[in-house]
């Protein structure tokens, strides 16, 4: 539930590390599948054409951010899968703003298991230590963690506080999609 500010209940009751989390669309109809596409089918021209969507997004909420990481995944996904799609997101952005971009800033030093069907405090747990972030990188920054999908919110405190352990000043989230309210993804 949202109050008058914009800021879920759960925020208001637990505040999260990271200072904002804004998501563009709801995880639902063509924007899922083009995310499923991107992700899962190699359509990797539809990151330019989504990541126009967070140019878009990032210049309604007006943040200063000294650079931009994607949320990283492990290595084996990444052989796998051959690329991040958070990465294909996130560097359109950094060029687009003329700001700097560090993909290697947080590092995925343990593997997640699945989060699908588990609740928020589950998900939480799952990636609690998941991440590091690189002092000589995010030391005194206000860093931007860029994603495809957020569902709880999990990964995006989980890599919020890998940064502000590192030293960053300040952590804003964005994703493209977030799951609505009540849907688990």
């Amino acid at each position: 539930m949202m109050s008058s500010a914009g800021i879920c209940s759960d925020c208001q009751r637990d505040p999260p590390p990271f200072k904002a989390l804004r998501s563009w669309a709801i995880y639902t109809g063509p924007v899922r599948e083009a995310i499923l596409s991107l992700k899962f089918k190699g359509e990797l021209s539809l990151g330019e054409v989504l990541s126009r969507n967070l140019v878009e997004l990032m210049q309604r909420v007006d943040w200063r951010v000294d650079l931009i990481t994607p949320v990283p995944i492990s290595l084996a996904r990444k052989k796998a899968r051959g690329y991040n799609q958070a990465s294909i997101l996130a560097l359109p952005l950094a060029i687009g703003f003329g700001i700097k971009y560090r993909p290697r800033s947080l590092v995925k030093v343990r593997e997640i298991p699945s989060q699908v069907g588990l609740s928020a405090l589950q998900r939480r747990e799952n990636v609690r230590q998941a991440f590091q972030a690189r002092s000589k990188d995010v030391q005194d920054q206000t860093v931007l963690v860029v994603d495809d999908i957020t569902t709880s919110g999990a990964t995006m405190y989980a890599c919020a506080e890998a940064l502000l352990r590192a030293g960053a000043q300040q952590v804003y989230g964005l994703t493209l999609a977030r799951a609505a309210l009540g849907n688990v993804v």
